[in-house]
């Protein structure tokens, strides 16, 4: 599950990811604040911190769950992706995603993702209450 969150658009942002196994079983949670982002950006940055955490655990085969439609309509090449920031955040989590031995990229409800939606808030609640922003 991957989520990004902005606070205006663009504005302050956040992203989270949760690695699950097949069965289910939490293996690892990420968070990250981003600065001033889009909520698209955001999306994307989530997607590959998550790529990177499932490579990083030597995952072979993947879901993603998202509620982006946008990143996941790009993704299952149903968009095209017009955006020059967004290309290559594109470009990067295709690189990633090709290391995989198999993948899908799901489109989720919101209510679905509240776990990577929590997760990328509160990066972004962290990093504004500390002030590092």
């Amino acid at each position: 599950m991957v989520d990004g969150a902005s606070r205006g658009n663009p504005g302050e942002a956040g992203c989270g990811a949760i690695i699950f196994d097949e069965t289910g079983v939490v293996l690892k949670e990420l968070s990250r604040y981003l600065g001033h982002a889009t909520n698209n950006v955001a999306e994307y940055e989530g997607l590959l911190m998550g790529l990177d955490g499932v490579l990083g655990l030597g995952g072979k085969r993947l879901q993603v769950q998202s509620d982006s439609q946008l990143l996941v309509r790009h993704l299952n090449g149903l968009y095209r992706v017009k955006d020059d920031k967004l290309r290559r955040l594109y470009q990067k989590a295709l690189g990633l995603l090709h290391q995989l031995e198999a993948y899908r990229i799901i489109h989720v409800a919101r209510e679905h993702n509240r776990l990577a939606d929590q997760l990328a808030n509160r990066a972004l609640d962290d990093a504004l209450r500390l002030g590092n922003h």
